[in-house]
């Protein structure tokens, strides 16, 4: 169970505005080995978490790798796919594909958007209440200094309080989750040896000034976590 939530808008009107705004938690077995964000290599050209790298390596734009993916999507599990191309000739372009929904991917509009173990903007009940609390905190963005942005979201995704009762995520996990229900229908997820184990927001700015934070959990220890931060500008 991961929850992500965006805010995208292509022209902001502002210089203190920002073309995105997004910020995710990685639910994940507190055991499982897995690597903090980094960049891949001494070009410093991508920065990912170690997961899903084709779209990065590639040199086709979001909608055709989303189309490529949309083609094999009923090979695999349910799975979410979003991709962008920012700082283009022909502006700022996000997609999204889910291979449990519609057989093409679709182009974003401005807006803001929620995602969790189901499509987009499907609207559980924990999904609706963090995009409600995202929302909030979208308002102040403009005046808000980037390191209090950043905390501001990361509050919201460490939002504890269950969504209940919600006949939807229950059916979904079926007999399994009944016993952590309380815990598993909040954003953040704390269950033993399972929860949310990292915390992202990505902000990039009018200029197109990159802020990535990573907030990591670190031992399988709730209580230790190590925050990175990466700044940097898109290139055109």
């Amino acid at each position: 169970m991961c929850i992500l939530f965006l805010k995208f808008d292509p022209r902001p009107v502002s210089k203190n505005a920002y073309r995105l705004i997004l910020a995710a938690n990685r639910d994940e077995f507190y055991h499982r080995p897995s690597k903090a964000a980094d960049f891949w290599d001494s070009s410093n050209e991508i920065l990912s978490g170690a997961l899903v790298t084709n779209f990065l390596t590639t040199d086709l734009d979001s909608f055709s790798y989303l189309k490529k993916v949309s083609s094999e999507g009923h090979l695999y599990n349910g799975f979410n796919l979003i991709a962008a191309d920012l700082n283009t000739t022909k502006g700022d372009v996000i997609c999204y594909y889910g291979n449990k929904g519609e057989p093409e991917p679709i182009f974003l509009n401005a807006g803001i958007y929620g995602l969790s173990n189901c499509l987009l903007d499907t609207p559980w009940k924990k999904l609706q209440y963090g995009k409600q609390l995202f929302t909030e905190v979208i308002k102040q963005s403009q005046d808000l200094a980037n390191e209090d942005l950043v905390q501001e979201l990361i509050k919201v995704l460490n939002n504890q309080d269950p969504q209940l009762p919600d006949p939807a995520i229950e059916d979904q996990g079926k007999e399994y989750v009944l016993p952590i229900l309380n815990k598993y229908a909040a954003v953040c997820v704390r269950c033993p040896g399972y929860g949310t184990r990292t915390n992202t927001v990505l902000l990039i700015d009018a200029e197109g000034r990159v802020t990535f934070t990573e907030r990591t959990m670190l031992n399988a220890d709730i209580n230790k976590w190590k925050t990175s931060t990466y700044q940097f500008k898109l290139q055109t």
